[in-house]
């Protein structure tokens, strides 16, 4: 049978290696539960081979001017700008989002990335620093590359992911092995033509393709020297382990479980909107998600009449067509994953359903191409409480939690019980209250009066066990997959 999109393979030494692999595995179109490409997975010779095509393109691109590099990935950002939509279309039909998200979002955010480090390394981000001890002694640091390093990609925001770890890594000198998440992985060998194209040389860029076996083989080989991982927590942790076994530095993206706050005097209205983007974004598939809502007692009622308003302006359908807002869930185990967790909420947590439910959203009925794909309702659960698995566990879905509180250190202090802490954000009209509640929150980003934002000149990290080391902004170069002192 013909496929939508052409075969994945590796990708090293500046092409596409097609006898990488003795094995294949099909990736699926979220939205409709069809196969839309085969992919092959690497055996571990071949990526024993883009390793050492990765180690011997280092010494030369390591050793090439900072700002011949940026020169070089900015050509690399102005590709990507001006195939936006091509791009963008590829990772709707691998992750089900709405062509409306990834031609604005997805590849436009990946490019800002990529230019915000050539242009950070090219004006002299790998500057060292001196001091001055006494009249006739200094102290003066470099900062160098460090060698080949591993990036493992993540399903949510493949393209996007892929330059957020590709986009210091290879700025800061470094070359990269890279593996997409095997359900998502249509992007990988895209980016690396364009980064050959854009005159990356070969082997500075190389992609691996398959499974948790793959990561793993590459996370523990010995030739790799850092390891930058997103997914979650469990996965990061097996990989964080392996990596320090070989005294490997690692980034480490994982989840969260985020508290958006409502104060007493916030705007209804903004806070609704900011609830609703916290929680039924990309499906809620974002790492950073608030779905742990605290909401006053008082200002519960009308910000639950408000929100039931606003909801049906979520409009799931057609992904390519410009009118939908709202996809499917990634693939067939997380989809039956989420199903668990809301049927979990009614059953066993006995939560108050708002709205939405384990039902299929009812566009279905008119729409029979969509008939078998992985469509779930936005769904929101009210009067919980803190302990409530739905409460406590991350679900990675459009599934929103409000829990009702009646003193704002009250609300502090149930925020950060938990043991992640990737975000957070509060709404309220007060600013100087806001610094307040932010300095006492336990995450790594806080938001005020807004949601998700995460421009290239923001690192990106989180607190507890959401994570180690940051990626973007200045941070982001030495932290992200970068250099040595």
């Amino acid at each position: 049978m013909s496929l939508p999109y052409a075969p994945r393979f590796a990708f090293y030494d500046g092409k596409l290696q097609s006898g990488s692999s003795t094995s294949s595995f099909q990736t699926i179109d979220p939205a409709t539960a069809k196969p839309i490409a085969n992919i092959h997975t690497t055996t571990h010779a071949a990526i024993d081979s883009a390793i050492v095509s990765a180690q011997k393109a280092f010494p030369a691109w390591s050793a090439t001017p900072p700002i011949e590099r940026a020169r070089i990935l900015q050509r690399a950002a102005a590709l990507l700008r001006a195939r936006n939509d091509e791009l963008a279309r590829i990772e709707t039909s691998d992750t089900g989002k709405p062509f409306t998200e990834t031609s604005t979002v997805d590849v436009v955010t990946g490019a800002d990335v990529l230019e915000f480090f050539a242009n950070l390394v090219g004006g002299g981000g790998m500057n060292g620093e001196t001091a001055q001890l006494r009249p006739d002694a200094w102290v003066y640091t470099t900062k160098n590359s460090l060698g080949v390093c591993a990036g493992i990609g993540a399903w949510n925001y493949p393209i996007q992911i892929a330059l957020w770890k590709s986009a210091p890594c290879l700025a800061a000198g470094n070359c990269m092995v890279y593996k997409p998440s095997e359900f998502t992985p249509l992007h990988s060998t895209v980016l690396a033509e364009v980064y050959a194209e854009a005159g990356v040389p070969p082997g500075v860029f190389n992609v691996v393709q398959g499974g948790g076996e793959v990561g793993a083989y590459l996370t523990q080989h010995p030739s790799i020297a850092k390891v930058s991982f997103t997914g979650q927590v469990a996965t990061g942790k097996k990989v964080a382990g392996a990596a320090a076994g070989g005294m490997k530095y690692v980034t480490m993206e994982l989840g969260g479980k985020s508290a958006c706050i409502i104060l007493p005097d916030a705007d209804i209205d903004q806070a609704v909107d900011g609830a609703m983007m916290a929680n039924f974004f990309s499906t809620g598939q974002v790492c950073t998600n608030g779905t742990r809502v605290f909401v006053p007692e008082a200002m519960k009622s009308a910000f639950e009449a408000r929100l039931l308003e606003k909801i049906n302006h979520i409009r799931p359908g057609d992904v390519h067509d410009p009118n939908t807002n709202f996809g499917p869930l990634v693939s067939k185990p997380h989809y039956d994953k989420v199903i668990q967790y809301i049927n979990h909420g009614i059953k066993e947590d006995k939560a108050t359903l708002l709205t939405g439910g384990p039902d299929r959203p009812s566009f279905l009925s008119s729409s029979p191409a969509y008939h078998s794909g992985y469509w779930v309702r936005p769904t929101v659960f009210t009067s919980c409480t803190d302990t409530m698995k739905i409460v406590r566990e991350e679900i990675f879905g459009p599934v929103m939690t409000i829990l009702p509180y009646t003193s704002v250190s009250e609300c502090i202090s149930r925020a950060n019980a938990t043991q992640l802490g990737l975000a957070a954000g509060v709404f309220t009209r007060d600013l100087s209250l806001a610094h307040k509640v932010v300095a006492q929150l336990e995450a790594g980003i806080t938001w005020v009066n807004t949601w998700g934002e995460s421009p290239a000149e923001m690192s990106v990290g989180g607190w507890k066990q959401s994570g180690v080391g940051v990626e973007n902004g200045k941070r982001g170069l030495r932290l992200g997959c970068g250099i040595r002192l």
